[in-house]
């Protein structure tokens, strides 16, 4: 997969804000039965100069696709690589649903309807709220479990454990124990 698959037209800008949260973006779109596309840049692209930035794609309100352009995965796991604590850049676009169509038909970058609000923003009401407006033919996977999809992201479990041995040799430097560690 790469930034090929979600060529998206430009659309009109509806909302930008720096929100603490990507719930409120996601809220202002069911709110506003966007149709169209929020690009998040998470704390790492606003304050590092960082160039991750994560796009959804909308449908009446309802998350359709997720692609997340530094890691240029789709789907789940650009939910995952998106999941940091904010501040996001949350920037929403109107666009017409014939532009989207040619978009929307790319399974492989699908969300089950409630799983942002659920992964990104951790707001079961506003995933519940979510999966209330979605089309019922999109409900089928609503049910994924988040902890096998981060058992299966094997990068973040080796980064995990990485950033663990080194607070480990650290902590044993500040307490004189160096020697004690193979």
């Amino acid at each position: 997969m790469s930034a090929e698959t979600l060529r998206l037209p430009r659309g009109e800008l509806v909302r930008s804000r720096v929100v603490s949260d990507p719930a409120t973006a996601l809220g202002a779109a069911l709110e506003r039965g966007l149709t169209g596309y929020a690009v998040l840049e998470p704390q790492e692209t606003l304050l590092l100069d960082g160039d991750a930035a994560g796009v959804l794609t909308f449908d009446d309100g309802v998350p359709v696709l997720a692609y997340h352009t530094e890691s240029d995965r789709g789907g789940p796991a650009a939910l995952a690589d998106l999941a940091e604590p904010g501040p996001y850049r949350a920037d929403l676009y109107a666009l017409d649903a014939t532009d989207l169509a040619p978009v929307h038909d790319t399974p492989e970058l699908e969300v089950p309807p409630g799983m942002p609000a659920e992964r990104l923003a951790g707001d079961p009401d506003l995933a519940d709220r979510t999966r209330a407006a979605a089309p019922d033919d999109r409900l089928d996977d609503a049910d994924e479990d988040p902890v096998a999809s981060f058992l299966e992201d094997e990068a973040k479990i080796e980064a995990i454990q990485a950033e663990a041995r080194e607070e480990a040799r650290e902590r044993a430097a500040e307490w004189g124990l160096d020697d004690e560690l193979v």
